[in-house]
């Protein structure tokens, strides 16, 4: 059996899809339109998505099949990731933005014991799901929030981090949910001019370099479903770093990322995302 095989996505119907409709509805959340988190949940093989979020992502595979290899592959780069800065960097808090439904293993379950982390999302499910699933760790905090408040984002996290002392900022496949206009690199900019000097940023993205047509077919689906998923070549994703020295080795297919092993994920070359860390 593959990866993908054991990470196959549930057939449907998917049991209790009608009460999760009737439950999240009640609260305000439209469950007839897509949204990032849970298409991204469905390709990872989770169950908190719904027919609009499957019809998305079968969408997206059925031009690009590699993204489901991406969304695979961007979990492992997360996991290395954070390693990274926990062991290396030295790091011990951590501010994860647009960390979306819970996926084992979280960045908190990935750093070292006794780490202060935030996670920000701007879905009421996911900041439900993660303050459920982290009520036994007093060192972790979930914020709705939707990440373009800045202040607001760093008010809440300001209450956990500290934020003289080095940051771990994470930006893992959720840049490209912003679009154009809401200037992603100046918004990471203002995330950077927070944190103090020994603190690294993360940013994985999706790509359409390797497939530019099909990326753009999926970017055009994806916006007449309400949603953005914009793919950007390896210079912009380069640019959202704002100039800060990018490690080893450098901004690269998300699965060349220091490898375990040295040896990279299945089909490596398939995936269609960069990845990179940056010191601050």
């Amino acid at each position: 059996m593959t990866e993908q095989d054991e990470q196959a996505v549930p057939d449907e119907p998917v049991p209790g899809e009608q009460a999760r409709h009737e439950s999240w509805i009640a609260i305000g959340i439209r469950t007839d339109m897509p949204h990032p988190a849970r298409v991204y949940n469905y390709l990872l093989g989770g169950k908190d998505h719904f027919a609009a979020d499957r019809d998305a992502a079968e969408m997206s595979l059925s031009v690009m099949p590699e993204i489901r290899d991406s969304a695979l592959g961007n979990r492992r780069f997360l996991a290395r990731a954070v390693r990274f800065l926990s062991g290396e960097a030295g790091i011990r808090q951590f501010l994860d933005i647009g960390t979306g439904l819970p996926a084992s293993p979280n960045t908190h379950e990935l750093a070292e014991p006794g780490s202060q982390v935030v996670y920000v999302d701007n879905d009421p499910v996911v900041f439900m799901r993660a303050k459920a699933l982290m009520a036994d760790y007093k060192s972790v905090v979930s914020v709705a929030t939707d990440m373009r408040d800045v202040d607001e984002v760093l008010s809440a996290a300001g209450k956990v981090l500290d934020f003289s002392q080095p940051v771990g900022l994470l930006f893992v496949a959720s840049l490209h949910n912003i679009p154009d206009a809401d200037d992603p690199q100046g918004l990471v900019a203002r995330y950077l001019a927070a944190l103090a000097p020994g603190s690294h940023v993360v940013i994985s993205h999706v790509t359409g370099d390797f497939a530019p047509a099909q990326m753009a077919e999926v970017t055009a689906s994806y916006a007449a479903r309400g949603v953005t998923f914009v793919g950007r070549t390896r210079e912009q994703i380069t640019q959202l770093f704002n100039g800060r020295e990018i490690v080893s080795p450098g901004v690269v297919q998300l699965s060349y990322w220091r490898p375990d092993d040295a040896d990279p994920d299945s089909n490596p070359d398939r995936i269609a995302a960069y990845a990179g860390v940056a010191r601050v």
